[in-house]
């Protein structure tokens, strides 16, 4: 008797939990971010692409912006740059947090991040800016920001972090680097976790400039079930919720949904074919 009241007990505790389980996820999947993300596929930025930028973050009269410039190795001169531009858009306080080790726990500029209206990750390596960022609280204040409703934006490798799985840019079968992959075979692309403030997304950047394809058809077959976008210089997808929008001169590819993907023997990949979209300027379209 006692032996089936501590299973039925074990039971009710279990069905409570999946109940409790069930309604988070779901509230979750009802409570989308309130923020945008603005990501910039590197190059010059123009000033109409900028002043985009400001009226996407909506910024009132005490909101302010945050540059995070930590993917530079000039961190400095890559705050300045996109200050400079920013601020002939607006009138808002721009400041610099260049988070370091001796930083990523400072209660003052955490809560800083969080209350930033436009949030700005510059260029430059996107692992030195994860290296920095991963598994801190810095991590939580640029998701608790973008879920309150702040933009955030990033250019380049600003742009890369932005992914759930991020490109690294390494090829795995090849220690030389260059701009896009010499072929097209499985397992040649190299991903670590990025800021997953898009998580069935996968971003490439300076995409027509370099060429990228091979290397963005390399990622769409690790993750055929994704969104893999290339976005060129001086252009941006501008994401809300599931839709999104393109902004600057250049050209967004988007491919999705590989036919029958194979890899052979040698371990080369193959299909009968995917979805292949380009945008330009003013285009639209929904995410997966």
């Amino acid at each position: 008797m006692r032996l089936i009241s501590e299973l039925s007990f074990r039971l009710k505790l279990l069905v409570g939990l999946l109940i409790i389980g069930y309604g988070s996820l779901c509230a979750a999947q009802t409570n989308p971010p309130k923020g945008s993300l603005f990501i910039i596929g590197g190059g010059d930025r123009s000033p109409e692409l900028i002043e985009t930028l400001v009226r996407t973050a909506k910024l009132g009269a005490k909101d302010y912006v945050v540059v995070l410039p930590m993917s530079s190795v000039e961190p400095e001169a890559s705050f300045k740059a996109i200050e400079v531009q920013i601020a002939r858009a607006t009138k808002s306080k721009i400041g610099n947090l260049n988070f370091d080790a001796s930083k990523v726990q400072d209660k003052k500029w955490l809560d800083s991040l969080r209350g930033a209206r436009l949030i700005f990750i510059t260029g430059g390596d996107q692992n030195r800016f994860m290296k920095i960022v991963r598994n801190t609280p810095v991590y939580e204040a640029i998701h608790a920001a973008y879920t309150n409703g702040a933009t955030v934006a990033g250019t380049s490798a600003g742009a890369a972090v932005m992914s759930k799985f991020m490109i690294t840019g390494k090829q795995l079968q090849d220690t030389v680097y260059k701009d896009t992959f010499d072929r097209l075979r499985a397992g040649n692309i190299e991903f670590e976790p990025g800021m997953g403030l898009v998580t069935s997304v996968i971003i490439d950047q300076h995409f027509l400039k370099r060429s990228r394809y091979n290397r963005l058809i390399s990622a769409l077959a690790a993750h055929p079930s994704f969104d893999c976008i290339g976005i060129d210089e001086g252009t941006a997808i501008i994401i809300q919720g599931k839709h999104v929008t393109v902004a600057g001169v250049s050209q967004v590819v988007r491919i999705t949904d590989p036919k029958n993907l194979k890899i052979t023997a040698k371990h080369l990949l193959k299909m009968d074919g995917m979805q292949f979209r380009l945008y330009t300027a003013g285009d639209q379209f929904n995410l997966k």
